[in-house]
């Protein structure tokens, strides 16, 4: 785990974004991360189509799991 310096700005609305999403403000940095990362490598994808994907591997992991 390491340090991110963000704009006062950004962290601003990281704390907005995480109280309507019920996370915490780091969860939030995190998952908008995650998704502009996925969103860089696949740029003909949506938002909804990328949070889809990861629900539908989300899915499958607990299904790899119950069956180990």
């Amino acid at each position: 785990m390491g340090i991110v310096k963000i704009d006062d700005d950004l962290h601003e609305e990281a704390r907005r974004a995480s109280t309507v999403m019920c996370r915490s403000i780091n969860a939030q940095a995190e998952f908008w991360m995650k998704i502009g990362m996925i969103a860089e490598a696949n740029p003909t994808l949506s938002f909804n189509d990328i949070v889809k994907a990861q629900f539908a591997e989300v899915q499958l992991r607990a299904v790899q799991a119950m069956a180990a």
